[in-house]
């Protein structure tokens, strides 16, 4: 893809919070009818590895009803289907796009040509069932060495990606070694880093990966701060109680808020008056800290901190 094609990539929705996205194992049906009320910004079904073999079928139908239903219907929702070489693959994406869902995460993608690939099987059941062509966005987990070094190859494949995730589990094999945040987080920093250039330049969202310890909150913060210093979007979660801390920890303090609307404000004053450079205390401004300003008040307001409070 050219530089070219590259900035005219649709943006994604900055208004809408995408901090968390939690996993609901597609077999669950009472989770599924219940799972809205917790509060996560995205809710992903799975048909993968949460579901055994001989509940693929019945999970599938039931990921495929929750969808077209009215609890859901207004809701933008995600699915984790099948890989793209399992035998689940073509199913999976029939039942979920005949459905109408809003995002398909694709597992264990190594190479642009599976982004592809799935972009043309999209755009032939869209075709089928009548649906708005592009409409069904992909979500790309990455969970190898070679998936990790194609990154940038695989964000930027189709005008469809919505986003890309790194998958801890897969890939720390891949590599030989293990992932325990315990210790240190050297295991999954360079993968980090790779994934989020590769959203960067793809003007996508990027989610790091789960953290299956679900009772230890100070070891899950702790990886949290590692996400938020490196500049991730958001995590994927395994379990409700994970998402008011993520959310929490996630939100800019008082003080960030206080300086991002005086960035704006001083922005605003100098192109009120014509001036072509904006100053703040004695330091120039320039469009990469006001836009930094901006992702704050937005992301202040989806997370329930008001910008006029903290003046």
């Amino acid at each position: 893809m050219t530089v070219s094609e590259l900035d005219s990539l649709p943006t994604v929705d900055e208004e809408r919070p995408s901090r968390s996205m939690l996993f609901v194992p597609g077999s669950n049906a009472a989770w599924i009818s219940t799972v809205h009320v917790y509060g996560a910004d995205y809710v992903m079904f799975d048909l993968e590895d949460s579901v055994s073999l001989r509940e693929k079928d019945t999970a599938r139908l039931l990921v495929r009803e929750a969808i077209a239903s009215p609890i859901w219907r207004e809701r933008s929702v995600a699915v984790r289907i099948n890989a793209i070489d399992t035998p689940f693959f073509a199913a999976d994406l029939d039942a979920v796009v005949s459905a109408g869902v809003s995002i398909v995460r694709l597992p264990m993608v190594r190479d642009a040509e599976m982004i592809r690939d799935l972009d043309a099987e999209l755009t032939r059941l869209e075709e089928h069932y009548g649906i708005e062509p592009g409409r069904t966005r992909i979500l790309a987990a990455v969970e190898s060495a070679s998936g990790v070094v194609n990154a940038v190859q695989i964000a930027t494949a189709s005008p469809r990606m919505w986003g890309i995730a790194l998958a801890a589990y897969d890939y720390v094999m891949d590599m030989h070694t293990v992932h325990d945040a315990a210790v240190d987080e050297s295991q999954l920093f360079y993968a980090r880093c790779a994934i989020l250039h590769a959203a960067r330049v793809a003007k996508i969202h990027c989610y790091d990966v789960v953290f299956s310890e679900v009772n230890n909150i100070e070891g899950f913060l702790r990886e949290v701060a590692v996400l938020k210093r490196l500049g991730f979007d958001g995590k994927s979660l395994v379990n409700p109680r994970q998402i008011e801390p993520l959310h929490r920890a996630l939100a800019p303090t008082a003080g960030e808020v206080e300086h991002a609307h005086r960035v704006i404000v001083a922005a605003q004053e100098a192109d009120r008056i014509g001036l072509g450079v904006v100053s703040l205390d004695g330091k120039m401004i320039d469009s990469p800290i006001i836009a930094a300003a901006q992702r704050t008040i937005r992301l202040a307001r989806v997370s329930g901190v008001d910008p006029k409070a903290a003046r």
